[in-house]
């Protein structure tokens, strides 16, 4: 019985060390070491720079894509100079106010360009007329702030808070709006910058003309 154990045993190591030979010759194991990363191969490593920021949005985008959202602002822009008074959600509210005093500012200037940036936002030859003879003259001494946003009610359904947005300055404002603001003075201009704008502007000389008389010899 003895025997036949030991025999036993001696198989399964012969056996154990020929598949660990096979093994080892086909299969490498894995380096489990851990491996410390070299500060010095890192993006930041030497600089004091702090990490970059992303950028800041710089509109709502109002649960819309792209061209949804553009061809609504316009809309709304456009019934807004033609009514001069709108009802709508805050948010849009204050996207529509920015672009409708872009309109007006542009109606202001008076130019060929601005009234060609114009026609292409606002929609209907009524809205441009309007632009650049009624609203231009009436702020003619206002410099910026051309519609007020007034908060109304909540709306039922969704909860969303609603607002009038209106021009200044008309008849039946729902508040009456404060005078405009003088136009602050030109700041001083420093004697180095005076002197090289008046370097730059100055008119070319003339070319010294001949003298008539002869030159004594």
């Amino acid at each position: 019985m003895n025997e036949a154990v030991r025999s036993f045993t001696t198989d399964i190591t012969e056996i154990a060390e020929s598949d660990s030979i096979k093994l080892s010759s086909s299969y490498q194991l894995p380096n489990l070491t851990h491996k410390v990363p070299n500060p010095s191969l890192s993006p930041s490593a030497g600089s004091s720079d702090p990490p970059p920021i992303a950028a800041a949005m710089t509109h709502r985008k109002l649960g819309r894509n792209a061209a949804h959202r553009v061809s609504m602002l316009k809309t709304m822009v456009s019934q807004l100079v033609k009514h001069e008074r709108i009802e709508t959600t805050v948010a849009k509210a204050k996207e529509v106010r920015r672009l409708a005093d872009n309109m007006v500012q542009l109606g202001k200037e008076g130019t060929l360009d601005a009234a060609r940036q114009a026609a292409a936002f606002v929609r209907g030859d009524d809205v441009m007329h309007k632009l650049f003879t009624e609203l231009a003259y009436r702020y003619k001494d206002r410099v910026g702030g051309y519609t007020r946003i007034l908060r109304t009610r909540i709306r039922v359904g969704d909860a969303a808070p609603m607002a009038y947005i209106e021009f200044v300055d008309r008849e039946n404002e729902l508040r009456e709006a404060k005078p405009a603001r003088p136009q602050p003075p030109p700041r001083p201009m420093d004697p180095w910058a005076r002197s090289k704008a008046n370097q730059y502007w100055a008119s070319p000389k003339d070319p010294p003309t001949p003298s008539s008389e002869p030159e004594e010899q």
